[in-house]
């Protein structure tokens, strides 16, 4: 077992204090959006080893991938950690974007690759050949869009907007069958003439600034409407993200985010696991490519309310967040002096993340590492380690 020295990303939708205050260090004035946990080979943590040496978590693993993985991690994924933990700090909305499915991914890899595309092309849509599931759990209240809303809900909300320019759209959402009617909509929003469209935008955020002041079933979505429209004014994704659901999620609650779910996190601090890959398609709320055709091929278009999780708990005290997906698990323990120590499962690499209080993990020869709030360490598949003290940790390994 071994502390992990972690990467901080600083994208400019990040908090510059919440990352700082759990890990309880001084704020550097810019924003840190996420903090890293695991061997992307864009920004992989360290392991801080007992000789002082502290290579990254990559190198660990190619140095020995069954020790450091487990035989059966490698049988199924390859010689690579297959999941990425990180901490998430939203100040302001990061884009609205959706994931491909593994054959996608696929498929969009290699005709990229053959394309001769290079991996940093701004117009670059697939990254790698991986699929990207995810799950988000809320560390503070958390506000995100996630799925389509039922298009005839759709269509009542934007009726009330009274916006000449979105009538098109709700008689579309009132005309059509569901997957017809979201395709339809999405497609005349995306491809919408830029002049237009800014114009429909910011008549869209007024109303909307107007109705958020207001009762009624949709006034957070329309509060969150008006909220985007001022970080990305005239962007056609203000537009697009009033057909989601928007979600609130309180501490402990978790959102899966599967293959084809339109989704954007809108603010607050959570701890999110994924799928190690970088396929992202955006449908808009960023200066970023957005790639429409593609983009209209991976989306499913279909409703779906927002599947919130709450953690379902086991006899010996692990709080799981059961998700459809073999590259990650998520759990977490919330520990009390009183209960004593906690024998972990072995067999499968696995991170601890310490969220709050304190912890202290003891591997089988008696030696120690405490876990201060903040702090994570790997635990290598063949280490046998309890875990005890009185706070909350956060458990990530591979999917059973």
């Amino acid at each position: 077992m071994d502390r992990l020295v972690n990467p901080v990303r600083p994208y400019a939708w990040g908090s510059v204090t919440a990352i700082p205050e759990l890990l309880g260090t001084a704020p550097t004035g810019e924003p840190q959006a996420e903090l890293w946990m695991g061997a992307h080979p864009g920004a992989p943590s360290r392991v801080a080893r007992a000789d002082g040496s502290a290579p990254p978590l990559t190198d660990a693993i190619a140095a020995d991938p069954e020790g450091e993985l487990g035989a059966a991690t490698v049988r199924r994924f390859g010689p690579q950690l297959p999941f990425l933990l990180k901490l998430l700090a939203a100040a302001s909305p990061l884009s609205l974007q959706v994931h491909p499915d593994r054959a996608q991914a696929a498929a969009g890899h290699a005709a990229e690759e053959a394309q001769g595309i290079p991996l940093d092309a701004p117009h670059r849509n697939y990254k790698d050949a991986g699929h990207k599931p995810e799950l988000l759990c809320a560390l503070t209240p958390f506000e995100g869009l996630c799925g389509f809303r039922a298009p005839l809900h759709t269509a009542e909300l934007l009726a009330a907007l009274d916006v000449d320019s979105l009538k098109p759209y709700a008689d579309l959402l009132h005309a059509h069958p569901e997957s017809d009617a979201l395709r339809e909509v999405l497609t005349a929003v995306l491809g919408a003439d830029r002049a237009a469209m800014a114009d429909t935008v910011g008549e869209t955020a007024a109303a909307a600034e107007r109705l958020a002041a207001q009762d009624g079933p949709y006034r957070a979505a329309y509060a969150a409407c008006a909220s985007l429209a001022e970080h990305y004014p005239g962007d056609p994704g203000v537009v697009a993200a009033l057909l989601l659901n928007h979600v609130r999620l309180q501490p402990g609650e978790a959102l899966y985010l599967g293959a084809g779910v339109p989704h954007a996190y809108l603010g607050g601090l959570g701890v999110e696991i994924m799928a190690n890959s970088d396929n992202v398609l955006r449908c808009g709320l960023t200066p970023k490519h957005v790639d429409i055709p593609e983009l209209l091929r991976v989306v499913r278009f279909e409703s779906s309310a927002p599947a919130v999780l709450r953690p379902e708990a086991d006899p010996g005290g692990e709080e799981v967040y059961d998700a459809p997906v073999d590259e990650f698990r998520l759990s977490r323990y919330v520990l009390a002096p009183s209960a004593g120590g906690t024998a972990l499962p072995s067999g499968a690499p696995q991170i601890l993340l310490c969220t709050a209080g304190s912890a202290v993990l003891r591997a089988a020869d008696g030696a120690e590492l405490p876990l201060a709030r903040g702090e994570s360490a790997f635990v290598r598949a063949d280490e046998h380690v309890e875990l005890a003290g009185d706070g909350t940790v956060f458990r990530a390994t591979v999917g059973v």
